[in-house]
């Protein structure tokens, strides 16, 4: 139980105590079902960052919808539901005044659909599906390797340069919204692909011009959106895969797997360079060995 809430205030860490004391002894809950109500109740602790009883009915809400647009499975924002209301319940029991009212929290209904993402299984069959038996085919395995290795967006793939790869610390700097730099882990067994790209395949896609981008198509130009889209589609049409994928899918299952795993909601925002105006505060003072942790922890290519 110690090193599920070891980052807490001390203050939410006392009420969290006392919540799994609750649990334990008078509703004789299981180690397994004390221990999920104690991740999710401490990745909304962090992501709020402020005491249990100054949060908000709206705050919560707003917090579903978060975890709705990184691509969390609807099953998983539902358990995390469960896990706080019965928490605030228990407040209301020991008579701890709150602002949540928990009668104005009702199912949440999603009206956005939510984004398209392949299984672990599928993304891995994907990825093992491709083909590197010429120049193309190592750019596309290295290609999309390091999308679900990273959560790249598609701008930010096209536009990776030679440089952006830390290659000795398993590092990509990315340029994302609003020229804001961020730096990624990528699993080892994803950068070897992008090793043997950049070594023995990319000079070849050069064709002697000068350029530091690192993805190029058959002409020696950058890769576009479109390109990218159409790569993407051509493979998983021959590796029999039905979903309707693009891009985007690499990135939204990159965030899903990775939390549903157990990774930290934080951690997973951070790596994604996720931002707004109700999670900005959350990528702060966060260390960035305790980043590359998380990722090789929790990602199925590490």
């Amino acid at each position: 139980m110690k090193k599920v809430i070891q980052e807490l205030t001390n203050h939410n860490r006392a009420l969290l105590n006392n919540f799994q004391y609750h649990l334990q002894v008078e509703k004789g809950l299981s180690e397994n079902s004390i221990s999920g109500y104690s991740k999710d109740l401490h990745d909304f602790f962090l992501c709020l960052d402020k005491p249990a009883e100054k949060i908000s009915t709206t705050e919560i809400m707003n917090y579903f919808v978060q975890l709705q647009e990184i691509g969390l499975a609807h099953t998983s924002i539902a358990r995390k539901r469960s896990s706080i209301k019965t928490f605030y319940s228990f407040m209301l029991e020991e008579e701890i005044a709150i602002l949540v009212k928990l009668e104005k929290l009702p199912k949440i209904k999603f009206s956005q659909k939510l984004p398209q993402i392949l299984s672990v299984r599928e993304m891995l069959y994907l990825l093992d599906s491709i083909t590197t038996e010429n120049t193309l085919g190592m750019r596309n395995k290295a290609m999309l390797e390091l999308l679900y290795a990273s959560g790249l967006r598609v701008s930010e793939l096209i536009n990776l340069t030679i440089h952006d790869i830390y290659w000795q610390d398993k590092i990509v700097r990315v340029t994302g919204k609003g020229n804001k730099q961020r730096l990624v882990p990528v699993a080892e067994k994803s950068l070897k692909f992008v090793v043997d790209y950049y070594n023995n395949n990319r000079n070849f896609l050069k064709k002697n011009r000068e350029t530091a981008i690192m993805f190029l198509n058959r002409f020696g130009n950058p890769l576009t959106r479109m390109g990218v889209w159409k790569i993407i589609n051509k493979i998983a049409l021959k590796a029999g895969i039905k979903k309707h994928i693009s891009p985007h899918t690499f990135r939204h299952s990159f965030a899903t797997h990775l939390l549903e795993a157990g990774a930290n909601l934080r951690i997973v925002q951070t790596l994604l360079g996720h931002v707004s105006i109700n999670t900005t505060q959350i990528y702060t003072n966060i260390d960035r060995s305790f980043i590359i942790k998380e990722h090789k922890l929790y990602h199925p290519r590490s």
